[in-house]
């Protein structure tokens, strides 16, 4: 039972970067906005798109899950600055939001992406939790 949750937990967390991936291909203003808001190069959309997707794809699969994940617990960290604007509720429930996520990555980096996943067939069994 406790893979069945890991593998549901990672697909569900992957959901939100795989999204966030695809709508900065098919949206991308928004994501411009934010940057531009911040004085930061609009060009920064693509590599977060990138990691967007590559990251989310390797969590679906429990690819190398503890470093992806800690990563993506920093992206979130990193990225809930962007959404740092006391005047806007949604915009703060994003900010928490953000952290939660981070918590939940923090979470798979500390225990492995489980059975059901690539790390577990890997001989060093990379983030793959103890029998």
């Amino acid at each position: 039972m406790a893979d069945l949750a890991t593998l549901l937990g990672r697909i569900l967390i992957a959901l939100l970067f795989l999204g966030g991936g695809v709508q900065k291909i098919s949206d991308p203003e928004p994501a411009r906005a934010l940057l531009a808001m911040r004085g930061l190069p609009e060009a920064l959309l693509w590599p977060a798109l990138a990691f967007n997707l590559a990251a989310g794809l390797a969590l679906t699969l429990g690819w190398r899950t503890g470093p992806v994940a800690a990563l993506l617990a920093a992206y979130c960290a990193v990225t809930s600055w962007f959404h740092w604007q006391p005047e806007d509720p949604w915009q703060i429930t994003i900010f928490v939001k953000n952290w939660a996520i981070a918590g939940g990555c923090l979470v798979l980096a500390a225990h492995g992406a489980g059975r059901f996943a690539l790390d577990a067939r890997s001989p060093r069994g990379q983030g793959a939790r103890p029998s």
